[in-house]
C-alpha cells in the first residue's frame, strides 16, 4: 500500500517500504508428498474399495439420468462436505476408467 506522507487522505501515513511477507505454511497444506501418494496407491491396491465406494462405482456403471447428482448426494452424505464429495466422485470415476482400460487391453 503506497503512502503519500500526508496526514489525511486515501493513502495517508508515513512513507514506508513494503516488505515481502514470508509464505504461510497453510498454503502448502493441501499438497501431498510423493511418499503419501505411494502409500495411498499401495493401500488401494491391497485393500480395494470400501463398501460405499463400491456402491458409487456401481452407480457409475449403471449410469442413467442424473447419475452424477445422485453420486454426489450419496458421497456428500457419507463424507460430510461438498469438496470431499466432488473429489471422491472424480476419484471413483478414474478407478472405473482404469478398470475399463484394463479390460479393453486384456
Amino acid at each position: 500500500m503506497a503512502r503519500s506522507g500526508y496526514a489525511k487522505g486515501v493513502n495517508s501515513g508515513f512513507v514506508t517500504q513494503q516488505r515481502a511477507k514470508p509464505e504461510k505454511s497453510a498454503s502448502k497444506k493441501m499438497v501431498a508428498s510423493e511418499r503419501t501418494l505411494l502409500c495411498r496407491e499401495i493401500a488401494r491396491e491391497v485393500c480395494g474399495l470400501s463398501p460405499y465406494e463400491r456402491r458409487i462405482l456401481d452407480m457409475i456403471k449403471t449410469g442413467g439420468s442424473a447419475a452424477d447428482k445422485r453420486i454426489y448426494k450419496f458421497a456428500k452424505k457419507r463424507l460430510g462436505s461438498h469438496k470431499r464429495a466432488l473429489v471422491k466422485r472424480e476419484d471413483i470415476k478414474n478407478v472405473n476408467a482404469a478398470q475399463r482400460a484394463r479390460q479393453a487391453g486384456a
